[in-house]
């Protein structure tokens, strides 16, 4: 009766074993797609819920798993549902934000780095970025044909964003006809050295595309080009 007893058992671990291999093979391939088509590292939610079942149904019946340990591996589970799921809801409603936020955004000016925007005979806020300290900076306005109309000093000289106004007037003093312009920075540093300068235009803004190419993001319409929401710096009521 003992050695019948010795051999059940050998060959229910045996044939535990084996299924245990070839389930866990069978789950680390899925799982291992599963991350590559998520772009994971980790394991995601269903990855965690394969190896549940998996751990249920390759259990030695004799020698069951500790419940404790079972218990807490529902724990950790739903832990990271409940996880997955904020992370969900945290998408929707800043998605939602960004959209209402694009929204209002139709009839007012806006900033951001860029070289293009458009003048209506009413001044224009503008400006630069510098990445470092600079000794002099000079804003070049040129038209459309790429004449130089206006050249402005920058008289903040430290680094980050600074705004300044032009008035629409060339250098002889008139003012420029309505139309788009471009504005592009130079800036040098102590001993003549280079400083990285960005221009900064503003535009009013005339529509708001939701989904743009159907990737989810933002794009503003303005008098000046698409500008995409996440890099817009300020915005401005159009009444100013």
């Amino acid at each position: 009766m003992s050695s019948i007893s010795n051999i059940t058992n050998s060959s229910i671990a045996t044939s535990t074993a084996s299924s245990t291999s070839k389930t866990a093979n069978s789950s680390s391939s899925s799982s291992s797609s599963s991350s590559s088509s998520n772009g994971l590292g980790g394991l995601g939610e269903q990855d965690f819920l394969k190896m549940l079942v998996a751990q249920l149904q390759n259990q030695d019946p004799l020698n069951p798993s500790d419940p404790t340990d079972f218990t807490a591996q529902l724990a950790q589970f739903s832990s990271l549902e409940q996880l997955t799921n904020i992370n969900s809801n945290m998408a929707t409603v800043l998605a939602n934000s960004n959209s209402s936020a694009a929204l209002n955004m139709i009839g007012n000016s806006i900033s951001y780095a860029g070289s293009k925007f458009a003048y209506s005979g009413s001044p224009v806020s503008m400006g630069y970025t510098l990445n470092a300290p600079a000794t002099a900076v000079q804003l070049i306005v040129k038209d459309s044909s790429g004449n130089t109309v206006q050249t402005l000093a920058g008289t903040a000289l430290t680094t980050g964003d600074h705004v300044l106004t032009w008035d629409g007037k060339n250098q002889n003093g008139s003012t420029v006809s309505s139309g788009t312009y471009t504005l592009s920075v130079q800036a040098t540093g102590a001993n003549s050295s280079s400083v990285t300068a960005s221009p900064i235009v503003t535009s009013v803004v005339t529509g708001a595309d939701l989904n743009s190419g159907g990737t989810g993001a933002t794009v503003l319409s303005t008098a000046g080009g698409d500008v995409n929401l996440s890099k817009v710096l300020g915005v401005y009521s159009s009444s100013k």
